[in-house]
């Protein structure tokens, strides 16, 4: 702890920011690195394994909506073949599994921590942070590929990438002050996580992923955009990597402003809910 506190000092001369801030991040940092390497410990494959479950994924729904189902996709620069839907689909799967595995992970971040809940010096606020933050890491594996195959396949890599931390950002402000809300309301009541799961069930298939979004009847297109900020942020995902260009810009600051209106909200909640865990847990 005299470590971080130095540590905290020295950043503190040089940035503007409380000490106490510095020392919570730090520990924040190191509680999700020793989260991602307690999660394969042992394997002989280790952290490759999150890329093969998200490449599975891509394999399976590649072969039901292209080969089965018969979807036809068509993208600027890019050939119209199954791997191209492959790609496409897989560029919004990426930002999703990242948000709906850290969301369900941090229903359950506050009830498997009694330990920590009853020391009185435990930032309890980091709890939902820390599976928040090593799936938003596990998913950067399928990026990075994403950004692989896009390479091969146009011969480019897009300026735009640089913009992608404009989605990071509100993202994980959604998924955050979401994971805040369910973290609080399981320890009171503990069919949160498994009424969580049927939500991102049909929240998955009212995003569209395995579908384009021209394919949504147009009376509900702009219900679909304006009101579901994953929408808004698949899209971009898929303008940025595969096309190259930014066309929801709209979209975006909409679904931003909802993005810190919910993180402001679940934090808040969160904050109520804290001073009772430890005599409930």
């Amino acid at each position: 702890m005299r470590g971080v506190v130095r540590k905290a000092g020295k950043l503190k001369r040089i940035l503007p920011i409380n000490e106490q801030w510095l020392a919570k991040f730090d520990l924040l940092r190191t509680l999700v690195r020793r989260d991602l390497e307690a999660r394969y410990k042992g394997s002989i494959l280790g952290n490759l394994w999150p890329l093969l479950n998200q490449l599975s994924q891509l394999l399976i729904y590649t072969y039901v909506f292209w080969i089965v189902l018969k979807v036809k996709l068509s993208l600027k620069g890019l050939p119209e073949n199954n791997f191209t839907f492959g790609l496409w689909l897989f560029s919004g799967l990426v930002p999703w599994i990242a948000f709906s595995s850290g969301l369900m992970q941090a229903a359950y971040s506050v009830i498997t921590q009694t330990n920590l809940v009853k020391k009185v010096v435990f930032p309890l606020s980091l709890l939902p942070l820390v599976p928040i933050f090593s799936m938003f890491i596990e998913s950067s594996f399928g990026l990075m590929a994403l950004i692989f195959f896009v390479a091969v396949t146009t011969h480019t890599i897009h300026v735009t990438l640089a913009l992608l931390p404009l989605i990071w950002i509100p993202q994980l402000l959604l998924t955050a002050g979401l994971g805040y809300i369910v973290a609080g309301l399981s320890v009171f009541l503990r069919d949160i996580p498994q009424t969580l799961g049927v939500i991102l069930n049909i929240w998955l298939y009212l995003t569209p992923i395995f579908y384009p979004a021209t394919a949504i009847p147009k009376e509900w297109r702009n219900w679909v955009f304006w009101l579901n900020p994953m929408t808004a942020f698949v899209e971009v995902y898929r303008d940025l990597v595969l096309v190259g260009e930014m066309k929801h810009w709209a979209e975006w600051g909409v679904a931003s402003v909802i993005c810190v209106v919910v993180f402001s909200c679940g934090f808040w909640m969160y904050q109520r809910l804290r001073p009772a865990f430890a005599d409930v847990l």
